[in-house]
C-alpha cells in the first residue's frame, strides 16, 4: 500500500514516474540494458539527456543565453561554488564583496561558506523571530559581485513574496525546496541552483542554471571540479555525471509537462497549502509559526498550542507515531526547530493533505 509522504527530502516521487522507471528498469527505451549501465557519453544515454535538458528549458522558460548544468554535491556544494566562481580573489582569502540574506538555516549554510572564499556583507536577516518571515532586501554597493536569496527556506517554511531588485548585481539563489513549484522569471536571476531531491528527482544529481557571461570568472587555483566552465564546456559531461539521476529528472519533467505544466502545477499547489493554512488557522490545538505573507507552498511547519513544554512535546511523539501508523510518513519537524512539518512538493496529491487535516481533526477532537 503506497503511503502519503510529506518528507522534506528525498521525497515523495509521483508515482506514474515510478511506474515507468520500473517498466524501463531492465530495458530502457529497447536498448536492452538499464540507463544505470549505460556509458554516459553513449549514443543510447545522449537523446536522454539531451530531452531532459530540452524540457527543463522549455518547461522553466530558460532564456538561450543560460546554461543548464547536471552535477552532483547537492546545493551544498553550490555554497562553495558560487563565491568561488564568482567573487574569490587571485589568492585564497582575497575575495570580493558578497551580499547575503539570511532567511533560515540553508542560507546561514551558505554565508559560512561564502565566507571562506568572499567578503560576505549579510545585508538582513530574520533570525531575531526565529526565520518566520523574510526581511527587506537592502540594496548592496555597486562593487557587490553577486547578491544571494534562499527562496524557500525548506525548514522553517518561509518563501520570498517577491523578487528583490538588485540592479546590475547578479541575483543568485538556491531553489532547492521550489523549483517548479510555480512559474520563475528566469532571466532575474545570474545563477538558480537545486538539488534534485524534493521536487526533480532523486537524490544525487544537482541542477545548475548559470548565465554565460557569469561562467569563466574562478580563479586559476581553483579546484577544476569547482568550476563552472569546466562543466560548460564538457556540456556536464567531463567527468561521468548521474546518469540515472539525469534520467528520472527527465521522466519528472514529462509528468510535469503532461499535468499542463508550471501553471497548472501551481494551482494546484495553491489550492493544497491554502486548505492545509486555512485547517491550521481554525485549529483549537495546531498553529502555523509563519507569518502569513511569507507562507511557503512547498513546506508547512505547525506546532501544538500547548504551552506546557513537556506537554507539547509528549503530543508531537504522539501525533507523530499515530500519524505514521494512519500511513501519513515523515511528519517530524527538522531537528533543530522541532514541531511538525508536512512538506507537500509537487508530487503530494491534494487526497494526501486531505487525509492529513482528516487524521488532525481526529486527533484533536
Amino acid at each position: 500500500m503506497r503511503v502519503y509522504n510529506f518528507s522534506p527530502g528525498p521525497s515523495a516521487l509521483p508515482l506514474p514516474v515510478l511506474e515507468k522507471a520500473a517498466a524501463e528498469m531492465t530495458d530502457a527505451y529497447g536498448t536492452g540494458q538499464s540507463v544505470m549501465e549505460m556509458s554516459h557519453r553513449s549514443k543510447d544515454f545522449k537523446p536522454i539527456f539531451e530531452k531532459t535538458e530540452s524540457l527543463l528549458r522549455e518547461i522553466m522558460g530558460i532564456p538561450a543565453n543560460y546554461k543548464v548544468l547536471f552535477l552532483q554535491g547537492g546545493a551544498s556544494l553550490q555554497f562553495a561554488m558560487v563565491p568561488l566562481n564568482l567573487a574569490a580573489g587571485d589568492k585564497p582569502g582575497q575575495g570580493k564583496k558578497a551580499a547575503y540574506i539570511d532567511t533560515g538555516i540553508w542560507s546561514d549554510k551558505a554565508i559560512k561558506e561564502g565566507s571562506k572564499y568572499a567578503d560576505v556583507q549579510v545585508l538582513a536577516s530574520s533570525k531575531d523571530k526565529a526565520y518566520t518571515y523574510i526581511p527587506d532586501a537592502p540594496a548592496a554597493s555597486p562593487d557587490t559581485a553577486y547578491y544571494h536569496i534562499t527562496l524557500n527556506n525548506t525548514i522553517v517554511g518561509t518563501r520570498w513574496d517577491k523578487i528583490p531588485d538588485t540592479a546590475s548585481i547578479p541575483l543568485v539563489s538556491d531553489i532547492s525546496s521550489c523549483i517548479l513549484s510555480e512559474p520563475l522569471d528566469v532571466s532575474k536571476f545570474g545563477i538558480l541552483y537545486a538539488g534534485a531531491q524534493k521536487n526533480l528527482g532523486p537524490a544525487g544529481a544537482t541542477v545548475v542554471i548559470i548565465r554565460e557571461d557569469l561562467i569563466g570568472k574562478a580563479p586559476d587555483w581553483t579546484p577544476i571540479m569547482l568550476k563552472y566552465d569546466t562543466h560548460s564546456s564538457e556540456g556536464s559531461m567531463y567527468n561521468t555525471p548521474p546518469c540515472y539521476g539525469i534520467y528520472m529528472i527527465g521522466l519528472v519533467l514529462e509528468w510535469i509537462k503532461n499535468c499542463g505544466g508550471v501553471t497548472a502545477i501551481a494551482k494546484l499547489n495553491q489550492e493544497k497549502a491554502a486548505l492545509f493554512y486555512n485547517y491550521l488557522d481554525s485549529s483549537k490545538m495546531f498553529s502555523s509559526p509563519v507569518v502569513k505573507q511569507f507562507r511557503s507552498l512547498m513546506n508547512i511547519p505547525f506546532i501544538f498550542k500547548e504551552q506546557d513544554e513537556t506537554k507539547k512535546a509528549e503530543l508531537e511523539t504522539r501525533f507523530i507515531k499515530e500519524a505514521a501508523s494512519a500511513g501519513l510518513l515523515n511528519l517530524a519537524g527538522h531537528r533543530l526547530v522541532g514541531g511538525m512539518r508536512a512538506s507537500i512538493y509537487n508530487a503530494m496529491p491534494i487526497d494526501g493533505v486531505k487525509a492529513l487535516i482528516s487524521f488532525m481533526e481526529k486527533f484533536e477532537s
